[in-house]
């Protein structure tokens, strides 16, 4: 199952029906952080909260999945060739998400270019899918558990986190832009297709 396709699958459909977050979350019963978060691909719904969301769209449930079938056995992407995609408020905190194998579906990674530039940086989070980080430009201080002992990054430098560990990379001092390439896996708990 391709999780980000799923949650873009929804946000289409409402959007096509000229629904706002808010009307979705009344008829689903859910909270409207709650469909967003969905939407955004930052968190992964239960089959029941997929199906009364599906309800609530007036769809059924097989209707969200009917992009999510594998497809070809590879694609070709260029690193600036990536879909935008916004995730937690990331424009409030200069961060573009660029997806690059939106075009595969049926992958088992979510690769993404990620662009920093200086704004409010986020708090710590974390995602229930492990994660490797690798800056490409700039120099970001790359926070783990707290944000006391920043690990200053630069291009070239790596990290690879297991799921739900407390991160965040921000712009270091002096550095007005950097960029990144981070792959997420699929959530932890979930049995690949």
């Amino acid at each position: 199952m391709n999780l980000l396709e799923l949650s873009r699958t929804i946000r289409r459909v409402r959007q096509a029906q000229k629904m706002t977050l808010e009307a979705l979350a009344k008829r689903s019963g859910y909270s409207k952080g709650f469909i967003s978060q969905v939407e955004n691909f930052r968190t992964t719904p239960s089959l029941k909260a997929l199906e009364r969301i599906a309800c609530a769209l007036g769809v059924g449930i097989g209707d969200l999945f009917s992009g999510n079938s594998s497809g070809e056995e590879f694609s070709f992407c260029r690193l600036d060739e990536g879909e935008e995609l916004e995730r937690d408020d990331s424009d409030l905190h200069g961060i573009r998400y660029l997806a690059l194998a939106y075009r595969q579906p049926g992958r088992k990674m979510e690769p993404f270019i990620l662009e920093y530039t200086e704004a409010k940086p986020r708090k710590l989070m974390f995602h229930d899918s492990e994660e490797f980080f690798a800056v490409l430009e700039g120099s970001l201080d790359y926070c783990i558990y707290d944000n006391r002992r920043p690990r200053r990054m630069v291009p070239g430098d790596t990290v690879y986190l297991k799921a739900n560990i407390p991160h965040r990379a921000v712009l270091a001092p002096g550095c007005s832009r950097a960029k990144a390439l981070v792959v997420y896996s699929e959530p932890a708990g979930l049995p690949a297709d």
